[in-house]
């Protein structure tokens, strides 16, 4: 199995409109492209991303086609339209949050 780590900043006065997305769009439609989001975290404060979120696939092939994807594409543009200071990596699955 391999995870998608994603992190991100929410821009200012966006949050509203960004949790809204998230969860009408985003979540949604990641689980429909076979992304299963694991873990989702929000940090008040400290110096990290406000936002840490991970979501697993049975194999490397079905990231790899998840992520050139069109609808992978539309999700991340209008993500991008919320968020600042965007990150994401692939890793191989073990168990808990990885960073």
């Amino acid at each position: 199995m391999f995870k998608l780590l994603l992190s991100w900043d929410i821009k200012p006065g966006r949050d509203q409109e960004y949790f809204e997305f998230i969860v009408r769009e985003f979540a949604p439609g990641i689980t429909k492209l076979g992304l299963k989001p694991t873990e989702a975290w929000f940090a008040v404060y400290g110096d990290c991303p406000q936002i840490l979120m991970e979501g697993i696939t049975e194999d490397l092939d079905t990231m790899r086609a998840l992520l050139a994807s069109d609808t992978w594409e539309q999700l991340y543009e209008k993500l991008m339209t919320y968020v600042d200071g965007y990150e994401q990596k692939i890793v191989r699955a073990n168990a808990g949050f990885q960073i």
